[in-house]
């Protein structure tokens, strides 16, 4: 039985019969030969056929009716041919199985070539946009990158769970919710698995992450908010205060993204023209009140004594400036935001401050992390003092029967990634984007 290979494992098979399956990437029919390149997620390899070979007449007759973007599944001996400008090698088939036919004369747009094509176009037919080798190659570092932090949380003793993402209560946050008909009741798309995270907690899990969607029906139309996203979310107990949530996260993202270097940095790097900078420990720390200040020192950039209560989207972009100015570093926490600018289950110290902090990368917050109340007492007068009531009942169950410290955070996967290739938009660096004005394909 043939051994069904990837083209990038063909060097390997010199003088071998493989099996091979691909797209037909491009076709030269000439005079005495056919030449058509085939394409697999992996590459290209040229296939040779001479024309004047009588055991070729078959095979001549399939090409002859060919057409780009079909595909095909071929059976034939790999030669290392240095003549031969593609890898120097070729395959000289021995069968040629068209399994499906391009049967449109052309395209909807040349995805070889995307400088002048639309975005929405390419959006309309993503399908066709993720041919394109550097639009695919996105998913491949993500993915990558996402299973190294996996192995590091496997490595430091956290298990995986999967959470509801249809709830019967719209309360997690301040933001929107999508509201679905669940039988003969309304439910919601879940904003995030916070309040099952530390449902978990209560059930004595300890150490839980969740890679999942999450939904906002907020009307944003920027270039790092979608409807739709993929939530990297952490939850872990018996902790001392959030900065051991703060030194985790580091410590996670560090060795993501030591390993995706080590693995893809020189593919990165011919694609994208990105060196991966792998960021030293610990991350810098400064409060937001300091931040505020250093930024106006530094830079001159002041804001009104009512903004200073979060951060603004132009001192985020400052922030970067200021961590390598400061630091010499691509990363900084920002901690002691005012309490009622966060969520209510984010834990106060006896001085009222926030137990929280956000992560900022290049300009952009990717993170918001905390140590989370869990003292049944606190967490129902803060929710009291909110104005929540019915909603939240059944999650403040859970503090009521015993519950350990505890804190966490969530990085979100697409915005991360747009961070780290540089790419202009999440709706890049989503497989598909979802946001107010696009739910198709």
């Amino acid at each position: 039985m043939l051994k069904k290979i990837k083209i990038s494992e063909l060097k390997n098979y010199y003088g071998q019969e493989v099996e091979v399956q691909g797209f037909v990437d491009n076709i030269r029919n000439i005079k005495w030969v056919q030449f058509v390149i085939l394409r697999d997620e992996t590459g290209k390899v040229q296939l040779t056929i001479e024309k004047s070979n009588e055991e070729n007449k078959e095979l001549v007759a399939i090409v002859d009716e060919l057409t780009a973007e079909s595909t095909l599944k071929i059976k034939g001996k790999v030669i290392e041919n240095p003549n031969v400008k593609l890898n120097g090698m070729e395959i000289i088939p021995s069968s040629i199985m068209v399994t499906s036919k391009n049967e449109s004369e052309e395209l909807p747009f040349n995805y070889k070539d995307l400088d002048n094509v639309n975005l929405d176009t390419r959006l309309d037919y993503r399908f066709i946009d993720l041919r394109n080798p550097k639009n695919a190659f996105i998913f491949q570092v993500q993915s990558t990158l996402i299973k190294y932090m996996r192995e590091y949380l496997y490595n430091n003793d956290f298990i995986e769970i999967h959470t509801p993402k249809l709830i019967g209560a719209a309360s997690e946050s301040g933001s929107e919710v999508f509201e679905v008909k669940y039988f003969d009741n309304p439910a919601y798309l879940a904003q995030s698995p916070q309040f099952y995270k530390q449902m978990a907690m209560a059930s004595g899990f300890n150490r839980i992450f969740e890679v999942a969607p999450c939904f906002r029906a907020e009307n944003s139309n920027t270039n790092r908010h979608a409807t739709e996203f993929t939530s990297f979310d952490i939850e872990f107990s018996y902790i001392n205060s959030f900065h051991d949530v703060m030194d985790l996260e580091a410590e996670m993202i560090t060795y993501g993204l030591q390993k995706l270097k080590d693995e893809l940095g020189s593919k990165i790097k011919e694609l994208y023209d990105i060196d991966i900078v792998v960021p030293t420990l610990p991350f810098p720390c400064m409060s937001l009140k300091d931040i505020y200040k250093e930024l106006e020192e530094r830079y001159n950039y002041k804001v009104a004594e009512s903004e200073m209560k979060d951060l603004t989207t132009e001192a985020e972009r400052l922030v970067a400036r200021l961590a390598k100015d400061k630091y010499n570093h691509e990363f900084m926490f920002v901690i002691d935001y005012p309490a009622e600018k966060r969520a209510f289950y984010h834990m106060r110290n006896d001085e009222g401050v926030l137990q929280g902090y956000d992560l900022i990368w290049r300009g952009v917050e990717i993170t918001s992390g905390a140590q989370r109340e869990h003292r049944y007492d606190k967490i129902c007068q803060v929710a009291k003092e909110k104005g929540l009531g019915k909603d939240v009942e059944f999650y403040l169950e859970f503090f009521k029967y015993g519950c350990p410290p505890h804190g966490g955070f969530a990085i979100g996967v697409d915005r991360l990634t747009m961070l780290l290739l540089n790419i202009p938009s999440v709706k890049e660096s989503q497989f598909l984007f979802r946001g107010p004005n696009r739910i198709n394909p």
